[in-house]
């Protein structure tokens, strides 16, 4: 599948053209590449009469592996879109350097190599795997390698990269396969890379290696790594959000793939947690800058930390349900965390970003690891790449299909081909979503054939912005694009037509279900009315009590004092307050932006979340009083 045009090719072509280049550039300068040559020159030296020898690391953190391996992955899913000779053998070049600094039992973790006989950091154990359920992240670097290898050997079909980690991968199975050897890992990942190692070579061993590392957890140990209970037994979003989700994810698919029905239940448990009373409304998760966490039932501070990794992890592990279950409310939190908490965690020219996706900012804090707005790097990386990887691969994330159905999960100017039992049927969507909502789908099959299409009819277009109570639309506020506005809390209306013709379906799990013969040159038109919604929080958040939001779509707006005659402390939001949409062709590559004109005082503009920052910093502010 192909994006070809509109908001997602816009994201996409500034994340080929400016971030991967930066995201190159950045490991090979920070020294991250060097690790790995400096692994390597230990190995040599040694082998060649010196025994002693050992190198200091060029970067801060162990986990500094995983940055390369990340921009690898990315940069192998925009390979696969659009071939680029060129890249393919820069990347061959690296992976030639990784390749090097594998050691000859399969062991790859540049932090040891270089420096053998003593700790080269504090968080490295003096032995193999020792620290690895606190610190050292020995497997959160082996996860990230699996999944760039998977990465290069579905878009090159070379196995270059792949060996590696079979090689790496065959090593933990002499360690830990027989389940002897317990090791509950501080950072998950390993576990959800290991199945995608499945998928790509169907050995069952790393679906097994999968479940041992799972059971290892529990029953007593520290929360921040969720390592306080077996992970069967959890049903709470607890700790780290990161290594978390990582872990929530890994759960569904173990499940799912051995018919562990108990990961599974454990899995949707802890995410019902999430989005009824730990979720931020513009997707975000990990309220905390105290351990990067999740914190207690609705807190939620105005700020909040919410990291931009975890915001890829909770739309990974909400795909994953989704996978599993077939039901559209998993893919509603995906759309609504792509849309918000993950595009804004890089600016709209794709050279700065925010490690943390606060809901408001004072404009002048420097609470984005040190930097008070966009950064243009981290020391500690980790963000950048993995927005990097999570924007190469969005488009893997439109559509499904089960063994009689074909599921359309999200909405973009599109062309792709998917099939439905023997049955290869070509798809083209046109749209101007999210700014506009009417989707026209060309569904084409290769010959007459009967199936289901299964249309994800949005939660907001329901009346719903999350599948929970943890926010509500209060009234819909009347705007001058949309019809007039319905009665207060009055679901949006969306209407379907096949042909032309007009068709009444009803919902089944989130989706207006289709089934007929479908024949080539078959048009079906999606209609979803766009009106601005007042959100309000739930009564026991407290940092959003007699405040309200702004959302249109899929998309959630802020307040930005960009006009220092209009403080931001001052601006309210009363109930009479008269809300228009307003085009904005000229304003960062295009936008749609909210006209607030309460009764009392001059108008003031709000602007897509996912855009602030881009004016140069100011302060912002998703909530604001009534």
């Amino acid at each position: 599948m192909r994006i070809t045009g509109g908001f997602w090719r816009q994201r996409q072509q500034v994340n080929q053209s400016v971030t991967l280049p930066l995201a190159l550039a950045q490991c090979e300068q920070s020294g991250r590449l060097e690790n790995f040559d400096r692994a390597a020159e230990v190995m040599r030296r040694r082998r060649a009469g010196e025994p002693t020898l050992q190198l200091e690391p060029r970067t801060i953190y162990p986990f500094d592996d995983t940055d390369a391996y990340k921009v690898l992955e990315g940069a192998c899913s925009l390979l696969e879109q659009c071939p680029d000779p060129a890249l393919a053998a820069r990347l061959d070049g690296w992976i030639e350097r990784i390749a090097a600094a594998q050691e000859p039992d399969g062991y790859l973790y540049t932090f040891r190599t270089m420096h053998p006989d003593s700790p080269s950091h504090e968080w490295c154990g003096h032995e193999r795997w020792a620290s690895d359920p606190v610190l050292s992240h020995e497997l959160y670097n082996a996860g990230h390698l699996y999944e760039a290898g998977v990465a290069h050997f579905t878009a090159t079909g070379e196995r270059s990269l792949l060996d590696v980690c079979l090689r790496n991968a065959e090593l933990l199975w002499r360690e830990f396969g027989d389940g002897r050897h317990r090791l509950a890992l501080g950072h998950a990942i390993v576990e959800m890379a290991l199945i995608k190692l499945f998928r790509a070579t169907r050995d069952d061993r790393w679906l097994k290696l999968a479940r041992v590392f799972l059971d290892a957890r529990g029953p007593r140990g520290p929360e921040y790594s969720q390592q306080h209970a077996r992970v069967v037994d959890q049903r709470a979003a607890v700790g780290h959000a990161v290594r978390a989700n990582y872990l929530y994810a890994a759960m569904t698919d173990v499940g799912a793939l051995t018919g562990g029905r108990a990961y599974l239940d454990a899995s949707a448990a802890i995410w019902e947690n999430v989005v009824s009373k730990k979720l931020y409304l513009t997707g975000g998760v990990g309220a905390l800058p105290a351990n990067e966490s999740y914190g207690a039932e609705y807190e939620l501070p105005s700020a909040g930390y919410n990291e931009t990794c975890a915001t890829v992890s909770l739309m990974l592990w909400s795909e994953r349900l989704f996978l599993q279950t077939g039901h559209a409310r998993y893919m509603d939190v995906f759309e609504r965390a792509a849309y918000n908490g993950l595009s804004s965690a890089v600016s709209i020219a794709g050279d700065r970003f925010f490690y943390t996706n606060p809901l408001a900012q004072d404009g002048a804090q420097a609470n984005n690891h040190g930097h008070a707005g966009r950064a243009p790097w981290f020391g500690c990386a980790c963000c950048p790449p993995n927005l990097l990887r999570t924007l190469a691969s969005l488009s893997g994330y439109f559509y499904a299909t089960s063994a009689d159905s074909l599921y359309v999960n999200l909405y973009a100017e599109s062309e792709g081909e998917a099939h439905v039992g023997e049955t290869r049927i070509a798809l083209r969507q046109n749209t101007e979503y999210p700014w506009r909502g009417q989707i026209r789908l060309r569904v084409t099959p290769s010959a007459p054939a009967t199936f289901a299409l299964r249309l994800r009819i949005p939660g907001w277009a329901c009346g719903e912005p999350v599948p929970s109570d943890l926010y509500t639309y209060e009234r819909r506020a009347s705007s001058a694009v949309d019809s007039a506005p319905s009665t207060n809390g009055a679901p949006a209306s969306w209407s379907l037509r096949v042909n032309e013709e007009p068709l009444t379906v009803p919902l089944h799990d989130g989706y207006a279900v289709i089934e007929r013969e479908w024949h080539p040159g078959d048009v079906v038109d999606l209609n979803l009315r766009l009106p601005v919604q007042r959100v309000r929080g739930h009564e026991r958040v407290e940092a959003v009590r007699h405040q309200v939001a702004f959302e249109r779509g899929p998309i959630v707006y802020a307040a930005e004092q960009t006009d220092p005659h209009l403080p931001l402390a001052e601006l309210r939001a009363p109930a009479e307050c008269d809300v228009s949409p307003v085009e904005r062709p000229e304003l960062l590559s295009g936008l749609t932006t909210l006209r607030l004109q309460p009764p009392i005082g001059g108008s003031f503009e709000l602007l897509p979340y996912f855009a602030w920052n881009n004016r140069g910093l100011a302060a912002m502010s998703v909530w604001l009083p009534e």
